[in-house]
């Protein structure tokens, strides 16, 4: 395993590692290792129709989680690097500014770990990447066999902003009229606020998608929530795909977000 060489690539990507995970550099290097799970960065933000910097989010990532490598999960009683071969491919080949040419690099990028047979975990970068990120992962399975579970303040269901459809309040309905994800297969989790209007939540509702509020949250709490959201996507899907926009959380404990949104 070798570090790859960064320097053609844009000042914010990053040269560390996820938890200090070796790092591997090519597909070819990927397929001998074998590994459980692979760390890809996604660092763009020009899908971002509010406050950028997501950007930089896997670079920060990476290196909050220096701190040590190989320790012991107290919950699980188990060491997750013992357990689980996890290496780190670095951040794909992005054009800052050219959201089109990005979007295709971290799909490439995504579909190099799937053919690998490890899971990607992905970090980002602004929610524009869960279009990419998700096709590739479709591809792979199937289309239309994948579930997504996305926890989020907003649906990300529009079909464009400003005139954009790849926009980061828009992945999730590409993802649908694309066929990779059918509708009936999306459960969103933490929704609040001021958006969707209600042209997209009709055409949310004619898709079958599913959904829970920050409200039912609140009423019920989120165990319960997450036991009839898991109940919801086995019903269609064979494999669950999970996506955390950061402004689920209330903007009091993540206030660097794009789009804070209170009541988290």
């Amino acid at each position: 395993m070798v570090y790859d060489r960064m320097s053609d690539q844009p000042a914010f990507t990053s040269g560390d590692t996820y938890m200090r995970v070796p790092r591997v550099a090519t597909p070819e290097e990927l397929l001998a290792e074998r590994p459980d799970a692979v760390i890809v960065g996604a660092p763009l933000d020009w899908a971002t129709t509010h406050r950028p910097g997501a950007r930089f989010g896997p670079r920060a990532i990476r290196a909050a989680s220096n701190l040590r490598r190989g320790a012991y999960h107290l919950d699980l009683q188990v060491y997750p690097f013992k357990e689980l071969r996890v290496v780190d491919y670095g951040d794909p080949e992005i054009a800052p500014g050219d959201i089109e040419r990005s979007h295709a690099a971290v799909k490439r990028h995504v579909a190099e770990v799937m053919a690998a047979g490890a899971v990607p975990v992905v970090l980002g970068g602004d929610h524009s990447i869960t279009y990419p990120s998700a096709s590739a992962v479709a591809e792979a399975i199937g289309p239309g066999k994948i579930g997504v579970i996305h926890f989020d303040a907003h649906a990300d269901t529009a079909d464009e902003s400003w005139g954009v459809a790849l926009s980061h309040g828009t992945p999730m309905r590409r993802l649908v009229t694309s066929g990779a994800v059918p509708g009936t297969n999306f459960v969103q989790i933490g929704l609040r606020g001021y958006w969707p209007p209600d042209d997209v939540w009709r055409w949310m509702r004619e898709q079958g998608m599913r959904w829970h509020t920050m409200e039912e949250i609140e009423r019920d709490g989120l165990s319960a929530v997450l036991g009839r959201a898991l109940a919801e996507v086995h019903e269609h899907a064979e494999a669950i795909y999970l996506s955390v926009d950061i402004d689920v959380l209330d903007p009091g404990f993540a206030p660097g977000t794009g789009t804070p949104e209170p009541g988290g």
